[in-house]
């Protein structure tokens, strides 16, 4: 696991699979962790990392309900787990799944946990909508669907970070799931647009921290991906950066979630 401070007050680790990313905001007293590394052993390392570099875990929060995001509270088992809206309902009408896909990933690659994942009360969170940290700061929520059915970006105007799930990844091109919608996705692009310009730096759910010139030119390229797979799927031309045997396995996936 890589671990990356883009600020006295962030802190970003990336995953050693799928580079999977995990975020820590502090704001004084105060602090999130946001998404999270996969292994056991990253699992194990964030609290200790936190606790040396004085960030306090007042809560966690997930972008969206993919289970390689919400494995927080393996590592903070005392922490209440926030969440978008549509992911809390996408959760609680799927009780067990994001379980499910762990034990799947964990019997795969033959990794031993410590424990079994509880999510305990998941907090739903209004999108789009604000949540305060410490006495004068607030992150914002802004909707980020198409990849899957439900999520959201979070945007910290204070530090000029944007979190935005699996979105605008350098390492992955844009992928469709049965749950998500090309057209979602082409809102989501122009939203995400707006904020990735202004920001610092951009995290994208899977990947190394972007600033905003290259989360720009990620943006631009995702953005002609998409409208070829909406108007012309068959002449869809994977990004010459994410053009591996692993992402032409994606681009297959999605032309038949859009032949289906």
């Amino acid at each position: 696991m890589r671990v990356v401070a883009l600020d006295t007050d962030v802190i970003v680790f990336v995953s050693d699979v799928w580079q999977t990313t995990c975020t820590a905001v502090r704001a004084g007293d105060e602090g999130f962790v946001l998404d999270s590394p996969v292994y056991p052993e990253e699992l194990r390392a964030l609290p200790d990392v936190l606790e040396r570099a004085g960030f306090p875990v007042s809560g966690l929060l997930a972008t969206h309900s993919h289970w390689d995001h919400l494995l927080g509270r393996l590592a903070f088992p005392e922490a209440a787990l926030g969440c978008p809206e549509s992911t809390a309902e996408r959760m609680a009408a799927e009780p067990g799944e994001v379980q499910r896909r762990l034990r799947d990933f964990d019997a795969d690659h033959y990794v031993q946990r410590d424990r079994p994942l509880s999510l305990g009360a998941v907090q739903s969170l209004p999108v789009p909508g604000k949540v305060e940290l410490g006495q004068s700061r607030e992150l914002e929520l802004h909707e980020a669907i198409g990849h899957a059915g439900d999520g959201a970006a979070y945007w910290l105007p204070w530090l000029g970070v944007l979190a935005c799930g699996d979105y605008l990844s350098p390492v992955e091109i844009p992928m469709l799931t049965p749950e998500g919608s090309i057209d979602a996705y082409r809102e989501t692009l122009l939203r995400l647009g707006e904020l990735a310009r202004g920001a610092s730096w951009v995290i994208p759910g899977h990947g190394a921290p972007l600033d905003a010139e290259r989360a720009t030119e990620i943006l631009e390229q995702d953005t002609v991906y998409i409208e070829q797979l909406a108007n012309e799927p068959d002449a869809a031309a994977l990004p010459t950066s994410r053009s591996s045997a692993a992402q032409k396995r994606i681009h297959e996936t999605n032309l038949t979630l859009l032949s289906a």
